[in-house]
């Protein structure tokens, strides 16, 4: 059955049109698709979704997080191999972090990494049959917002759903929240939320101002901050 943008799609179908793309746009294909010669197929039941200007992907509800290259992520290291760090990630088989994986990190200037630390860092191999290896820089070698996350933060976690509802550009709940709250957050694909404010009773109320939008339209968000003020007021 062949399928277009915004259309419920089950595994086997095919995305009508995806590759021929007349503007000569490089087309990028998500998770959910899969490509056999010149068709698109799809593997994931879900909506197919295009992110501009030719980003193709199925938004799908799972429960456990599948390793995808590219994406940021948060995991919590549990072990140490060698030069190696084990992380876990809620992916079926924990990730690999080189200590050498760190900005300005040399042989004899090592990172200080312990196990219990809460780590934000890209996946940069993801395939089926290898183990998932993570950076904490990007491609200029540069740490900008991944390392590390101080201990002084809360991290919990939420669906994958919400995540990627987060991550999206047009969701207004950070702005709406940053008008009255002074706070950090990082959230990674794999549906882990680490928030750190001036105060614990602050941070529980944006965690739960987090969850809460999940199931939250747009329209209605403004509304949710505010009574989020409110229960910070009766607290002060």
């Amino acid at each position: 059955m062949e399928v277009n943008v915004d259309d419920v799609v089950m595994p086997g179908d095919i995305v009508k049109d995806i590759l021929k793309n007349d503007t000569k746009e490089t087309v990028v294909l998500g998770p959910g698709l899969r490509r056999e010669a010149d068709t698109v197929f799809v593997c994931k039941a879900g909506i197919l979704k295009k992110r501009p200007p030719a980003v193709y992907y199925v938004n799908s509800y799972q429960k456990r997080y599948v390793p995808t290259r590219g994406e940021n992520v948060i995991g919590i290291i549990i072990q140490k191999v060698g030069d190696l760090y084990r992380v876990d990630i809620g992916a079926k088989e924990s990730a690999a972090l080189s200590y050498l994986a760190f900005e300005g990190a040399t042989k004899k200037n090592r990172p200080d990494i312990q196990i219990g630390d809460i780590v934000f860092a890209k996946l940069v191999v993801a395939i089926k049959d290898m183990e998932p290896e993570l950076v904490c820089v990007d491609s200029q070698g540069k740490q900008k917002k991944l390392g590390i996350l101080s201990s002084d933060g809360m991290l919990f976690t939420c669906t994958l759903n919400l995540a990627r509802k987060l991550l999206n550009p047009n969701c207004p709940l950070f702005n709406f929240l940053a008008k009255n709250q002074a706070y950090e957050v990082a959230i990674g694909m794999n549906g882990k939320v680490w928030v750190k404010t001036k105060s614990v009773h602050k941070t529980i109320a944006i965690a739960n101002a987090i969850l809460a939008a999940e199931f939250t339209s747009p329209e209605k968000m403004q509304e949710l901050c505010n009574s989020i003020e409110k229960t910070l007021l009766m607290l002060t």
